[in-house]
């Protein structure tokens, strides 16, 4: 008689077993293609496109929280570095400095996490000793959180 073997993964495990990229994830990928496409030297749309305009669109579909959040850090950036090129990098709202991101708005919402982020890309001038954070949790502003933005994009932007 033969006996049957089994693995020791348990049911569990195989159904928490991982697909591949989330939904989110994928949407995303699927808006930095169409940036790619549009902003293209042979793009259709990149003699028409408006970057600040499709970045305000983009902060305009936000749920409410994230849409607040989104707009008084666009208008901080705006005010803080008027050189950087406001941009969407991956369906969100991003500044630009020579072509290249130096700064981010993520929703909360996008990725169905429970803050905001603003990041800072590798291209922000923001290198501390040999440790330092690029990204910030985001769950509300205060002047004091706003003042506090507004100098690392200054900073960001050297």
């Amino acid at each position: 008689m033969k006996s049957t073997q089994t693995s020791g993964k348990s049911a569990t495990a195989a159904a928490e077993k991982y697909d591949g990229f989330t939904d989110e994830e994928r949407s995303a990928m699927k808006e930095r293609s169409r940036e790619l496409k549009t902003a293209g030297p042979r793009g259709a749309k990149a003699a028409k496109a408006d970057p600040e305009s499709e970045v305000l669109a983009k902060i305009a579909e936000m749920t409410e929280a994230d849409r607040a959040l989104a707009e008084r850090v666009h208008a901080i950036v705006r005010a803080a570095a008027p050189d950087l090129m406001p941009k969407t990098w991956y369906g969100m709202p991003a500044y630009a400095k020579d072509g290249k991101i130096v700064c981010f708005f993520q929703s909360a919402q996008k990725f169905k996490s429970r803050y905001a982020t603003l990041g800072f890309s590798d291209q922000a001038a923001l290198d501390d000793g040999t440790l330092w954070p690029t990204a910030f949790a985001l769950a509300g502003l205060t002047p004091a959180v706003e003042a506090q933005i507004a100098e690392l994009v200054r900073r960001a932007v050297g």
